[in-house]
């Protein structure tokens, strides 16, 4: 009764603190096109993995969109954000991302033009959420180019994000590009150890599966790391988004009983 009694059109802010858990900062996106918008609240800071999640997202629109192309256009946001984030590979029960219309505009959207908005409200949650991941101090972007399919490029991107040895050099500054190639090397993408390459911050330190340019030229001073892996194997290609592993990430996780 309370709860009902203190509703607004102006709680969605209060609603995206109520949901927080280690999250130290509460998540909103919105955009707005002619007569309608899209707005959305994460809630999100570890156990952050395509699949299962401790990850709830609620996305609301007053466009006049049918349940199906609700549908359609939220599973095309998401394979390609919020199932693309990786901060620690490990998976709870309760992820959900729901999409509600309301339809209070009256305006019908063009569908493209609507699955274009939902896509950069998640992009930029999805976002938010790697930025607020427990204990991180670096958000990693692994792009994976030159892949066979984008299977493959989405495996490789994977392997990388959770390679804790590659994550624990990131977070010392460290561009170990030979952890990179490690974490290629499990995997069952197509390519040849002699023509990988690998960027770190744009500098290609490793040409041809060998030494490449100066990894002193690498600065990893700031908060963005942003790591390219070329498999040279085709033209496809996938960006996942991880952070390091910290101190900080195993005290939270270690300092109280579950």
């Amino acid at each position: 009764d309370r709860a009902a009694a203190e509703l607004t059109e102006h709680g969605g802010e209060k609603a995206a603190i109520a949901i927080k858990t280690t999250d130290s900062v509460h998540k909103t996106a919105v955009v707005t096109r002619e007569g309608w918008t899209v707005g959305g609240m994460a809630k999100g800071a570890g156990m952050l993995a395509p699949g299962l999640a401790t990850m709830l997202v609620v996305l609301t629109t007053d466009a006049d969109v049918p349940a199906a192309d609700l549908d359609t256009a939220l599973r095309a946001a998401t394979r390609t954000t919020f199932d693309r984030v990786d901060s620690d590979g490990c998976m709870s029960t309760n992820d959900t991302v729901l999409l509600l219309a309301s339809g209070a505009s009256g305006v019908v959207p063009d569908t493209a033009a609507f699955a274009e908005a939902v896509r950069t409200v998640c992009d930029d949650l999805a976002r938010q959420l790697i930025g607020d991941a427990e204990g991180a101090s670096k958000d990693i972007r692994i792009e994976v180019v030159g892949a066979a399919g984008e299977d493959d490029a989405v495996e490789v991107g994977r392997s990388i994000a959770r390679n804790n040895l590659l994550k624990c050099a990131i977070h010392g500054e460290d561009p170990n590009w030979g952890r990179v190639l490690s974490a290629i090397g499990t995997t069952s993408a197509v390519f040849e150890p002699d023509q990988l390459n690998v960027a770190i911050n744009d500098v290609w330190v490793c040409k041809n599966g060998s030494v490449g340019e100066d990894r002193e030229l690498v600065d990893m001073r700031y908060r963005e790391v942003r790591i390219t892996a070329d498999l040279a194997a085709g033209t496809e290609s996938a960006v996942i988004w991880a952070n390091d592993l910290t101190a900080d990430y195993v005290h939270e996780n270690s300092a109280y009983s579950s």
